[in-house]
């Protein structure tokens, strides 16, 4: 099979490896020297407590790792031979709703800076408050949205307010943990890739200036392809240049820009995310290790990304429109890059190293690789009950034309919109903006599926007088790039069968922020429905869950929602990890779109990756 070709190849990189320099750091190097140091730009060098300081970093959101792994995560990179971790931070994560900020559990970022810095890893900070990173809608919160005419990334002044709000919480938790107060925060990142979006130097430098106002006095950098510096950058702010291989141009771009600035790669590419109903994303690392010795045969900073993508859980993932064309994107993240959803270093690891390790300073030394930490593979999960959505009906929001997920104030999961036909039931059903996968029923059965992917909002109907139209709606993710980032609506704003407008609309809401609580029976159940089921675990450990089995959905195990799984692929399974699971009993809660062949759910180690038409 490919997972025992794949443990077999890594198995044979890590025992030939094991011969580097790989001796145990003594604890009290591990850990940045207490008390507070100075960091900035000397020339064309960053300079650390005095001396020329070259970054390796890679990067890791802790939003899309599980707390409980942080610190084998970054006990990795620093084996690896990084001495820094780069994270952006999502807003929407942190500020789900206008004055609830969130700073608890896994969206605690203090305590994540804090672990990085026990672990002796220094940090580049990318807070926003516009992230991309294929997340949804790059991170901004849905409610944004609600304020009309309201222009993310620009100088309204609405916008600009709220993002104002964001970063003084994020100063509050973060600001004191600058290197020049105590703590391992290098750099803290101005916006985003600006230059591939706009140049508007007066935005970016309002942006600026919030983050100053927020307490960040340290030094701050900007990241941006070296063709589009002149946008994206701002004159009293260190440039950084991202890209995928062959990095002297890049530098050469950079060094007529800014002359004599320290030379810093702010993303290098091990590897790329994947796209629902695309072919897996594997890239050849033969030249990215090149260039990457290139880069530190020249002492110059970079930082790889990713270098552990981790898991998209949830409605979180992101979208982009390539072309006019629709792509969501799957719920692992960078799976072909050094360290792999689970947390096991993989053969681009070990190569990265290698490099890595022959450039180190003088009397530097890696650590001995962490051994991985244990997975599973369970016996086959029986679903034995179901609940079917038409049958647990919330209260609906009543109005004349369909509303928005937004206009719902609602920021994920599903809305079932529902109307009555009157005598003209014939002819083109056409929905408008359908944003983004509609299942369309006529009097309780299934007649079509629009997809936002194909470019569908319409169908021919012929049906009886007075029939009742249900319109299931997905959001599959809010786009995370590019200037379609300013009109994302979910739902659908009209509904047209041929020239008649339909009116008077039901909307159920179903945004699944948790497993709702219904009454589960034994009795098959047909259509869109939740199957529950139990399971026992005698030795925790990560696993993977088969989904091929099952059509389009979304899966939650002992209340945490997994993410999507679609049987398009490429992703066919999912990744459980095992600090969600405990010992005995177990509860596994999956909301299927579509009718199920079976209600088994096997387990296996490795993700697996298959595309499928739809």
């Amino acid at each position: 099979s490919s997972g025992m070709c794949r443990f077999i190849a890594m198995s044979v990189i890590l025992f030939a490896l094991l011969g580097l320099a790989v001796a145990r750091v003594d604890p009290r190097d591990r850990v940045p020297p207490a008390g507070n140091h100075t960091f900035g730009i000397q020339g064309d060098q960053f300079v650390l407590d005095g001396k020329a300081f070259q970054i390796r970093s890679g990067e890791m959101h802790f939003a899309r790792v599980p707390r409980e792994y942080w610190r084998d995560r970054l006990r990795k990179m620093k084996a690896m031979g990084l001495n820094t971790v780069a994270t952006y931070m999502f807003w929407n994560v942190h500020q789900p709703e206008p004055g609830k900020f969130d700073f608890k559990g896994n969206a605690d970022v203090a305590a994540f800076v804090k672990t990085a810095q026990e672990e002796g890893m220094w940090v580049l900070l990318r807070p926003g408050p516009y992230a991309c990173a294929e997340w949804e809608w790059g991170g901004y919160p849905y409610w944004l949205a609600n304020i009309p005419n309201l222009k993310v990334r620009s100088t309204d002044p609405r916008f600009l307010d709220a993002c104002g709000k964001y970063l003084k919480q994020v100063g509050k938790q973060l600001a004191g943990l600058q290197v020049a107060h105590g703590g391992p925060i290098l750099m803290v990142q101005v916006e985003n890739e600006y230059g591939s979006y706009g140049s508007d130097h007066v935005y970016m430098g309002a942006i600026r200036d919030l983050l100053r106002g927020a307490g960040f006095d340290g030094q701050l950098y900007t990241v941006d392809g070296s063709w589009v510096l002149k946008g994206g950058t701002l004159p009293d702010v260190a440039a950084a240049v991202n890209f995928g291989d062959k990095p002297e141009g890049a530098f050469n771009d950079l060094e007529k820009f800014r002359p004599g600035s320290p030379r810093m790669n702010g993303e290098f590419y091990p590897g790329w995310f994947d796209q629902w109903g695309m072919d897996h994303s594997v890239t050849d690392m033969k030249q990215s290790l090149v260039d990457l010795d290139w880069m530190n045969s020249r002492g110059i900073s970079f930082s790889l990304y990713m270098v552990h993508g981790g898991w998209t859980g949830g409605f979180m993932n992101g979208a982009n429109v390539d072309g006019g064309d629709y792509h969501p994107q799957v719920s692992s993240y960078y799976d072909d890059t050094c360290i792999d959803d689970a947390g096991r270093p993989t053969a681009k690891y070990f190569a990265y190293r290698e490099v890595i390790s022959r450039h180190l300073p003088a009397g530097e030394k890696l650590p001995a690789v962490p051994e991985s930490l244990p997975v599973i593979a369970l016996a086959p999960i029986e679903l034995k009950e179901s609940a079917g959505l038409f049958d647990h009906l919330p209260k609906p929001v009543v109005a004349d034309r369909p509303l928005t997920f937004e206009a719902l104030n609602q920021a994920y999961g599903f809305v079932l919109y529902r109307t009555h036909l009157g005598s003209f039931a014939h002819g083109p059903l056409a929905l408008s903006d359908l944003q983004d996968r509609a299942l369309v029923f006529a009097n309780g059965s299934l007649i079509a599926t629009l997809d936002r992917r194909k470019k569908q909002n319409k169908v021919e109907v012929d049906l009886p007088p007075g029939s009742q139209l249900d319109i299931l709606v997905e959001s599959l993710g809010r786009v995370n790039y590019g200037k379609e980032i300013v009109g994302e609506r979910k739902g659908f704003s009209g509904a047209w069968l041929g020239p008649v407008e339909l009116a008077g609309w039901q909307m159920f809401q179903f945004p699944m922020g948790s497993v709702p609580a219904y009454k589960f029976g034994t009795a098959a159940v047909a259509g869109p429905a939740f199957h529950r089921g139990t399971f026992i675990v005698s030795t925790v450990g990560d696993t993977f869950l088969d989904m091929r089995g099952w059509k389009k959905g979304v899966v939650w195990v002992n209340g945490h929602n997994l993410g999507r799984y679609w049987h398009i692929g490429a992703q066919q399974t999912m990744y459980l990890p095992g600090c969600w699971l405990k010992k005995g009993k177990n509860g596994i809660v999956i909301f299927e779109l579509g009718d199920v062949p079976n209600t088994v759910v096997p387990t296996v180690k490795d993700m697996m990756w298959e595309t499928h038409p739809d």
